[in-house]
């Protein structure tokens, strides 16, 4: 077989665990198989680097900030590499440029285009493990480009997808995909196989098991995915397409985002084009939109709730007051302190009663909610930062999700 393992920062975050890294790279090889491992950056290297990057300028420049962070990769990858020369297995580390990873030219969020996986092939052939630095690419002009948090779990995925890999294991500090976060409600289970969808809702829903461009890369590529602990060796979740067995299933998970703030117009004119000038401001400032409510119009007048996250909060408040005044709304309101709690299942296609289910629990948990939005496979509700785990623990209990997938 041929396996793509990628290792996160906690996995590499010191040289005792780089070591033990190392030895289990060596069982997989001792096994018969071929491998090829995406690493991270060492547990707070990035973060380290940013600061120093402030210091000096801030913001700093994005090409520079990108050919600053991608130090942090390359690291992980030389040291991981030496530690299995030392233990006498044939290991060559890559960066971006020679593992010939070409991404777009968005410094800080890039896009991979394409990978000329020609070197890598011919290096497996010779029996090398290669271990590839993550989170990096290059683009066109070979200036070095960063994918973004979380941005090595799409660098393993892409890797698996270009090496036609049997598997890409994504080795992190939890154990696989969980009904809900453990941390949140004790009654959390291990998930032993999740969908694509589902595992993409979770991602875009706040959950931080894997990074959702990884995710929507291994559905494309059709690339299983497995998500195991790097810190024992039991099996984790494996994430693959959606069978019939899954489909039985209503709710696969109950996740939870505290990273929403909600921003309020109200007394907009109802009239054609007022939503694109407000919006428009918006994302041309970058900035991601989740949730929109418009209520219904009353003499020509509405109100339009959106929420953004939680960094772009006052960014997004600014330049929402000043299309207002441009459209002549009223006033603008923003809100904080606020969560989005999820309910996600493939088998929502065709259970019904989800959603009343869903809002009987929290009723009954005295919580309000303040927004609703869904899709085929989840159901989300904005409520009061407060009441998260209250929430988390009411939907997990409501759905018997403790007890199995039902």
């Amino acid at each position: 077989m041929l396996i793509v393992q990628k290792y996160g920062g906690t996995s590499v975050g010191s040289i005792e665990r780089i070591k033990n890294v190392a030895k289990k790279i060596a069982a997989t090889v001792d096994a018969g198989h071929k491998v090829v491992v995406v690493v991270s950056a060492m547990a707070g290297e990035t973060d380290r680097l940013i600061d120093l990057a402030k210091q000096i300028a801030n913001p700093p420049d994005p090409r520079e900030l990108d050919a600053l962070l991608a130090t942090g990769e390359q690291a992980s990858a030389a040291l991981l590499a030496m530690a299995l020369k030392n233990m006498g297995y044939p290991a060559t580390s890559f960066i971006a440029f020679q593992a010939r990873i070409f991404t777009d030219n968005a410094f800080g969020r890039a896009r991979i285009d394409q990978i000329d996986a020609t070197k890598l092939k011919e290096q497996l052939e010779k029996g090398n493990i290669l271990v590839i630095a993550g989170f990096q690419g290059i683009d066109r002009q070979g200036n070095i480009t960063t994918l973004g948090r979380g941005g090595s779990d799409t660098t393993a995925v892409a890797i698996a997808a270009a090496l036609k890999a049997d598997v890409c294991e994504i080795y992190t500090d939890v154990e696989g995909v969980f009904t809900a976060d453990p941390r949140v409600c004790p009654e959390a289970r291990k998930i032993d196989r999740i969908s694509y969808e589902e595992m993409m809702e979770l991602a875009g829903l706040g959950a931080k098991v894997l990074q959702i461009r990884s995710v929507e890369f291994a559905k494309k590529y059709n690339v299983p995915i497995h998500v195991r602990s790097s810190f024992n060796e039991k099996e984790g979740t494996m994430v693959i397409d959606t069978d019939a067995e899954m489909e039985k299933v209503v709710v696969t998970a109950v996740v939870h985002d505290k990273n929403e703030a909600r921003i309020t117009v109200k007394g907009v004119p109802d009239r054609p084009g007022i939503a694109a000038k407000l919006f428009e401001a918006i994302g041309d400032a970058g900035i991601v939109v989740d949730m929109i409510i418009q209520n219904t119009s009353e003499e020509g007048i509405t109100d339009m709730t959106f929420t953004v996250p939680k960094g772009d909060f006052q960014r997004a408040l600014e330049i929402a007051k000043e299309a207002a005044n441009k459209i002549e709304a009223e006033k603008v309101m923003g809100d904080e302190h606020i969560a989005k709690v999820s309910v996600v299942g493939v088998g929502m296609r065709h259970h019904p009663g989800v959603a009343a289910r869903m809002f009987r629990a929290l009723a009954d948990a005295g919580i309000n909610i303040l927004m609703i939005s869904t899709s085929e496979i989840k159901i989300s509700c904005v409520i009061d930062e407060k009441e998260v785990k209250k929430a988390v623990q009411a939907l997990h209990k409501a759905f018997n999700l403790g007890e199995g997938r039902v």
